[in-house]
């Protein structure tokens, strides 16, 4: 099942002109903008998307005229884990991996009980907070921690809001869902 809903909405997004989706993703950062938790928010975590993901490149840039640090996700493939790596430009800060993925090349890790505000990627979401992933975990991992105690949000266009996606225990909700068209809490 999750399979197959990944593969509909991987094609939903490669459907998506990228000028729409680069116009959607700045109206869902719009959105998020205006919320108590990004507004509140000192540290934040942000993911550094691909291009058939809604653009995070408006958050992080928003991000650091408003004061904020801005964190983005290094990954570790061989121990499957993630370490929140503090960025400052994202031209001479961000690399492209072997993996296609882009991440901090260099910058400072900060411990995750500093994070305020986690901005998550995803395929999907649903009203419960579930999200379905790309499969590998890395998420689920890293937001599982017990020292993490910050606000997870989901950032996506609005076709990615979905009416249920299976979990396991392990999975890790997401407490609230910002998109083009709306602002949800939803764990």
């Amino acid at each position: 099942m999750k399979k197959e809903l990944r593969s509909k909405l991987r094609s939903l997004l490669a459907s998506i002109p990228p000028a729409t989706l680069q116009a959607r993703s700045r109206q869902a950062a719009q959105r998020l903008f205006a919320e108590p938790e990004y507004q509140n928010a000192e540290v934040m975590m942000i993911y550094l998307s691909l291009p058939q993901e809604a653009d995070t490149t408006p958050i992080v840039l928003q991000s650091w005229k408003d004061r904020k640090r801005v964190l983005a996700p290094q990954l570790s493939w061989e121990s499957k884990q993630m370490v929140p790596v503090q960025i400052n430009n994202l031209d001479t800060d961000i690399a492209d991996t072997s993996y296609g993925i882009r991440e901090p090349a260099r910058g400072m890790p900060l411990p995750i009980e500093l994070i305020d505000l986690v901005i998550v990627p995803g395929l999907g979401f649903d009203p419960q907070g579930n999200r379905l992933g790309r499969g590998r975990g890395f998420y689920d991992r890293f937001l599982g921690k017990p020292a993490f105690r910050g606000v997870t949000c989901a950032f996506a266009i609005e076709e990615q809001y979905v009416e249920s996606i299976s979990a396991k225990p392990h999975d890790v909700k997401v407490h609230m869902l910002v998109t083009d068209q709306a602002v949800r809490r939803l764990a």
